[in-house]
Formats: structure tokens, C-alpha cells, sequence
């Protein structure tokens, strides 16, 4: 038996219909705008979904280095643990995101379990097996004492029925808004709990899949994995869980849950448009000032980038604009020579930053704080 999906309330009825609101707004916003910051963005919200998610586990790589790692970066630096975890996630992501539009699509549990092999697989041994249901019990162990199992998932021997009415559910004809179905599916998965590792991955990554199978936003915008990865959100992801009980009670009321994730795609739409609205108007800010110093157009995307994520490989620039190594080193030292950039770090793990003659005014514009509202009106912060 699965959570039953709880009846909406008018408020979350009206939460529902401002983010909506927000969501077709960013979808024009990005049509609307240059392919190159676009795709950028693109790779950074890949990149902070994959950082977010596997720092709520505990591996904990900036979003920056993910995207170096991304995009073949060797001389990045983190730890052996930390590069595999990363890379291992964002592979599995990187399908799930090209899985958003294909036309004779079904979830199985042969899916499931290949999407946790491409996760787990580099920790696969023969008492911990990934791209299988697991063999024994699982704990999820308090916080604050590891002797304290928070939640004790269902009995090994449930699994793969629970896991057969899951695929059915996903499977089904549903008339529910599909924003709230992509966040029961992730109750659903976390609370079954099936493999011995790597369940919240799976489980925000499947209701990733889901909101990017709805089609309204491109996948990689689809993601609430950063906002929960996020300190503060993360602790309330994690007391939000714990209301469920510590074991598995499928009969309980979870419309909190609903609020819960309601709230995370509304502050998590607001923060992408704002980042969008934050690229267009550096963009559009940089094109006369190249123009002005008699710079290449090309080069607007370095000096983008860089206000906007605060550094830049030559890689990534190189691939960005589709340049050779030796067009992008030329550029690069051009725009430091003229005191635009400034590199720091030697050989293979230089990267730049802005220098003393970069437009602060373009700055100002790509690094002023926004405030984040809160959907809810009685909720609190």
C-alpha cells in the first residue's frame, strides 16, 4: 500500500497557480534569450542540482568544481570519494534529463534499478548490492546518535511488491496536478527505502524525472535538489521526513509533505528566475562595453561567466564559444592584459576571476543578493 495523495487545500490550490505563473514566465524568458548564456545556465543548474544532492549525503563538492568536473576538468580539487560520487550522479542526472521527451516512455523496475546501478555500481560488493532491491534491513540512523534508527524502512520481503505498486502508480492515469504526483513519488520511493544505499538520490532524482517529463520547463530547470541541499532547507527536508513516523505507515495524512515541497518549487522557481533575469541583464550590459572596447563578441561569454559564477576555466570557455585551445588561451590572455581578467593558479588548474578594469557596474548587476519570499503567508523566515 502507498501514502494516499491528500486532498489540496485552497491556499496550496493558490500556491500552485503563482508558480505556475512563474514557470511559464521562465520558460519565455529563456526562449526569448542568447543560446550561448542559456546553455550555460543550463550546465550550472545541472551542476548545482548534482552538488546540492550529493551534499545532503555527505559528499560535499562546491557547484563550481562539479561543473569543472563535468566538463573534464582533471586538476580539481577534491577528494577520490567526492570526484566518483560526483560523477557517478551526474551521469545518472545527465540520462534522466535526456529521458524528458522520449515518445513510448514507461517507468519499470528494471529502469529503477538501472539508474541506481549507474549511482551505486562503483560501490557494488557482495553485502552491498546496487541495481538490486536489497537483501536485508535498512536504518536511517538520528542525526545526533547513530545508536537511534529514525526510520526503519519496510521488511526486505515487501520490497518488490511495494516497488510493482510503485511502477503501477507511476504508470497510471492520473488527474492530479503533476507537480504534486512528481513530489509523492518521491515520498513514495524514500519511504519504501528499497536499495541498502543511495535512496534520497534515487528518490529526488525520480521526481526530477517527473516534473521534466511534464514538459513545461526544459529538465535541467526542473529540479528542486538545490534548494533542499541548501542548510536550512535541508534540516526541514529532513524533520519533514520524520514526521512520517520511524516506520513505514503508508495510512497517514501527508498533505504537510505536499506544503513542504510546494514551498520548494516555488522559492526554487523565484531563485531561477532570478539567476535568468540576473545572465540576461549582464548580457545585455556586456555586448556594448566589448563593442566599446573593441573586444571580439565572443568574448562577452568569458567576461559573463565570469561575473556570473565568479571564475572561468579555459575549457569551459573554449567549449562554450567552440574555439581551439590556442583561439581560447589568445582570448583569455587579451582580456587579462587589459586588466579584464586576472588568472590565478598555474598550467592545467588556472582558472580566471575578474580584474581591476572589469565594469562594475556589470558586477553590481550579476552579484546583488535577492530575497527569497515565502508562498506560504504563515509561514515563518
Amino acid at each position: 500500500m502507498l501514502h494516499p495523495t491528500p486532498a489540496l487545500t485552497s491556499v496550496d490550490e493558490e500556491v500552485l497557480g503563482s508558480l505556475e505563473e512563474m514557470r511559464q514566465n521562465l520558460r519565455h524568458q529563456v526562449q526569448a534569450n542568447p543560446a550561448k548564456w542559456v546553455m550555460g545556465m543550463r550546465k550550472f543548474l545541472t551542476a548545482d542540482a548534482v552538488a546540492a544532492s550529493n551534499t545532503i549525503e555527505g559528499f560535499r563538492v562546491s557547484t563550481i568544481d562539479v561543473q569543472d568536473l563535468m566538463e573534464g576538468e582533471k586538476d580539481v580539487d577534491v577528494s577520490d570519494e567526492n570526484r566518483e560520487e560526483t560523477l557517478a550522479y551526474q551521469r545518472m542526472v545527465t540520462y534522466i534529463q535526456t529521458l524528458h521527451d522520449v515518445a513510448d516512455f514507461e517507468y519499470s523496475k528494471g529502469l529503477l534499478n538501472a539508474l541506481h546501478w549507474m549511482l551505486q555500481g562503483h560501490r557494488y560488493t557482495r553485502n552491498k548490492v546496487a541495481g538490486q532491491w536489497r537483501r536485508g534491513p535498512v536504518y536511517v540512523t538520528d542525526s545526533e546518535n547513530a545508536e537511534v534508527a529514525a526510520y526503519t524502512a519496510p521488511e526486505a520481503a515487501e520490497v518488490p511488491g511495494l516497488m510493482a505498486e510503485l511502477v503501477d502508480w507511476l504508470n497510471g492515469d492520473h488527474t492530479g496536478h503533476p507537480l504534486v504526483r512528481a513530489a509523492m513519488a518521491h515520498l513514495h520511493l524514500v519511504s519504501i527505502h528499497p536499495w541498502p544505499d543511495g535512496n534520497g538520490r534515487m528518490s529526488r532524482s525520480l521526481q526530477t524525472l517527473m516534473i521534466a517529463r511534464e514538459g513545461v520547463l526544459a529538465p535541467e530547470f526542473s529540479s528542486i535538489e538545490a534548494w533542499l541541499g541548501r542548510s536550512r532547507n535541508t534540516w526541514a527536508y529532513y524533520q519533514e521526513l520524520q514526521r512520517k513516523g520511524s516506520r513505514y505507515r503508508p495510512d497517514q495524512d501527508v498533505s504537510s509533505w505536499i506544503r513542504f515541497n510546494l514551498t520548494a518549487y516555488h522559492q526554487q522557481a523565484q531563485a531561477v528566475q532570478n539567476r535568468a533575469s540576473r545572465s540576461a541583464s549582464v548580457w545585455e550590459l556586456l555586448l556594448p562595453f566589448a563593442e566599446g572596447e573593441g573586444l571580439e563578441e565572443r568574448m562577452v561569454s568569458a567576461l559573463h561567466d565570469v561575473a556570473v559564477s565568479r571564475r572561468l576555466r579555459r575549457a569551459h570557455y573554449e567549449q562554450s564559444e567552440s574555439l581551439t585551445l590556442q583561439q581560447a588561451q589568445r582570448d583569455l590572455k587579451a582580456l587579462a592584459a587589459a586588466g579584464l581578467l586576472e588568472s590565478v593558479g598555474r598550467t592545467r588548474a588556472r582558472y580566471y576571476v575578474e580584474g581591476p578594469n572589469f565594469p562594475a557596474r556589470v558586477l553590481e548587476v550579476a552579484r546583488t543578493p535577492m530575497t527569497l519570499s515565502q508562498p506560504y503567508p504563515d509561514a515563518l523566515g
